[in-house]
This record gives structure tokens, sequence and C-alpha cells, in this order.
């Protein structure tokens, strides 16, 4: 899934008070004094404990998923291969309609499902088709993890690809290069989210190749296949952004005149990131967002709300990220400037044509923001999706994704 997981719920941090006999009457001066003491300790274990939630909900934002939690049950596999079904819990991941992943056995298994086939809300459990499995025994497996990355790489989709390998900081990164089927003077750079990898663009590829264009399914830094960042930690676009660079010199290296950035969730953030900064951004034609984070501001406080951290906890981690002081608790190397990555205020600062995909129930990643930019800067085009998870448009509807995405580049890129 490529969306932020989320942190441990935790409870209100409240200072307890006790109570005490003694002998005798203490003058009110003492009382007073007794009382200032308590109030500075209790005010004193009061902030620690606000600073450690902070540090730590700022932690969970910047550092890399090694380990997805497999908080999915299967309950049962039912039929064999062809015709085999799954049960899963209810839920509303797994009652949405669409093509989706299960990763089972740690992640080393994974299958395709489909439809729904059967509903009980009253036992509170789905029935879906079992379209393949690709690995792993899935009979066997009794936890795994949705997906919104319906296909493990290109050949699950009947693409030939090119496993080839890009120079960045500390390394190289592995990409998967699908060739048009004619040569390509504009290339499609695939930018995947935060805590998912390069697989989460193929659903996009079918409709890019058809219009002509060359794909390039990437990695960066932290993600599990490229080198890690010193700091180990995500930039949340402020650093990974160079590696989309990186991404682009290796395209106009290879015969590319221009690239389409085509980013999901954090991957949004970071390719309007390389819009802005990046040595190439003249070369880059247009980008197709899917859930981006357009304000990180605003999906940090939507995120501390989810986990029930108190207002003032997430203002403080917000705080903590965006400033010097605070790299000791997050382990970040520079804090990262969450003003320059709110691009509803920077509105008029975008100057690349863009097209956001966004659902307005995306449950991790609010779709305000994507509006608000459309809103404000005309060149801009938002297409509203209804019923979809983060970065799930795709699934719950391709054949109005793959529409709107090439009716959006065939305009901007002058394709009939």
């Amino acid at each position: 899934m490529a969306v932020f997981e989320r942190s441990p719920r935790s409870g209100n941090i409240s200072a307890g008070t006790g109570t005490g006999t003694g002998t005798g009457t203490l003058p009110r001066a003492r009382w007073l004094l007794l009382g200032a003491v308590a109030g500075a300790t209790a005010g004193s274990v009061l902030a620690g404990a606000t600073s450690g939630l902070a540090s730590y909900f700022a932690r969970q934002v910047l550092t890399p998923v090694r380990e997805h939690v497999q908080d999915l049950e299967i309950l049962a596999v039912v039929g064999t291969w062809p015709e085999q079904e799954i049960i899963l819990p209810a839920t509303l991941d797994t009652t949405a309609p669409g093509v989706y992943s299960v990763y089972f056995d740690g992640g080393r298994g994974v299958a395709r499902v489909g439809e729904v086939t059967s509903y009980s809300p009253r036992e509170g459990t789905v029935q879906r088709t079992v379209e393949q499995v690709y690995t792993g025994d899935l009979a066997a497996a009794t936890r795994g993890w949705w997906g919104g990355a319906a296909y493990p790489d290109p050949a699950a989709v009947g693409l030939a690809n090119e496993e080839v390998q890009i120079e960045v900081d500390g390394g190289t990164a592995p990409a998967w290069l699908i060739r048009a089927e004619s040569e390509a003077s504009t290339w499609a750079i695939m930018v995947h989210g935060r805590g998912a990898s390069r697989a989460e663009g193929v659903r996009a590829v079918r409709a890019i190749r058809e219009l002509g264009l060359t794909s390039l399914l990437i990695s960066y830094r932290n993600d599990g296949e490229a080198p890690s960042a010193p700091d180990r930690r995500y930039g949340l676009g402020m650093t990974e952004w160079r590696d989309v660079e990186a991404a682009i010199r290796f395209a106009l290296a290879n015969g590319a005149q221009d690239v389409v950035l085509v980013g999901w969730s954090m991957g949004g953030a970071i390719s309007l990131q390389a819009a802005d900064q990046s040595l190439y951004r003249s070369r880059i034609r247009a980008l197709v967002l899917d859930a981006p984070v357009i304000d990180w501001t605003d999906v940090l406080a939507h995120q501390a709300r989810l986990n029930r951290i108190p207002d003032a906890v997430g203002q403080f981690s917000q705080w903590l990220i965006s400033n010097k002081a605070g790299r000791l608790l997050t382990g970040l190397a520079a804090p990262l400037d969450l003003k320059m990555m709110n691009w509803v205020a920077r509105a008029d600062e975008l100057r690349v044509p863009t097209l956001i995909v966004h659902s307005e129930n995306d449950d991790f990643v609010p779709y305000g923001p994507s509006a608000a930019l459309a809103e404000k800067n005309p060149l801009v085009t938002f297409e509203r999706f209804s019923g979809a998870g983060h970065t799930r448009e795709w699934n719950v509807d391709p054949e109005r994704w793959e529409r709107v995405v090439a009716s959006f580049l065939s305009r901007v890129l002058g394709r009939s």
C-alpha cells in the first residue's frame, strides 16, 4: 500500500496527583511553596511526556518502513486453482470494488485478488476471487496485508522490461525500463509512495505505453532497493527528488528529450520538488499525481488526529521536523522545510501542467489541498474520484483512471 502505516494509538497524557496526610498544620507560605514545587514537577513530567510523544510521532513519519504489519487475517482459501476464492474480514479495504494484492508470509508471497463474490455483513466476512498467485502458498497463509499494487512486476501485465541501474548518491538504484513500441522522445518516470515499491507504477504502464511513451519505474533512497540515505530517514520529498533527477539524467542520456513524472502519494511530493528544484526542470513536460501530498503540514495534522495525538503534540512534532534543534530527536541530518512543501501556499510557483487524481474518500492523505491547488493554479487539472482509498483510484475504476490520464497527456504533449 502506497500509504502511511498508522502509528500505535496513544492515550491522553495526564499528570497524576496524590494526596497525603501529615501531623500538625503547615504555614500558608510552606503550602504555597509545596504547591509550586508540585506544579513545577507535574509540568516537567507533562512537558517531558509531550516531547517524548512528539518525537516518537515524528520518527514514525520519517523512519522508512522495513516490515509491514500483517494486520489482515486470512480466514480461508477455498477451491483449487484456477477456481479459487479467499475469505477475509469485511473492511472498507476488502469490500471495495476492483483488483488488489494480498501479501503474505512476510511479503514473500503475493496474490492478486479480484471482485467480491459474496459479502456477509452479519458474519463480517467477504469472499473474493483469486485471480493469480505469483509466489508462495496462499492456501497455507493465515495473515498478511492488503495492497493497491495489483501487479508485482511488468511481466505480470505481459510487458517486456529491462532491469537497469541508475547512478544515485551512495551507489546505484534499480529500475524497470519498459520501452515504447517505437523510439520515444518522451519518457514517463514513475515515482512510488512512502512504504511502497516500484511495483506501484505497473498499474499505469499500459495506458502510458499506448501514448507512445517509454516508462522508467524507479527506486529511490530508503525504499529498500536503492541505497539508504546517510541518516536513514525520509526527506518527505526534500531529499528524494535528487534520485528523480538522477532518473531524468539517465533518460536524457538514453534517448529521451523530455519526461513526464508520475507520482503516487509521497511520490507526488517528490515529483513536485523535482519540478521545482531539478537542474532538468525545463525538461519536465507534465506531472501526473495520484493522491499526492500537496501540503505536509495538513497531512501530518491529519495523521496525528488519526492516531489520537493531541493537537499540541502534533504541532510540536512538526516543529521538531522543521528545526535544527529537533535533529537529535528525529534523527534527521538536516531539518525539513515544511513551508517549501506547501503547494497550496506556493500555488503560483508551480509552472508545469499537472493532473491530480484524488479520491474524496482518501483516509490517509486528505484531498482538500489537491482541490485547493487546482482552484488557485489554472495549470492544474483536478479529477475527483469517490469510493477509493488512498492511491486506489485506478483499482476502483481503471478505465476512468486511464482515460483521464490519456486525455490529459494527449493534450499536453500534443498527441492525437
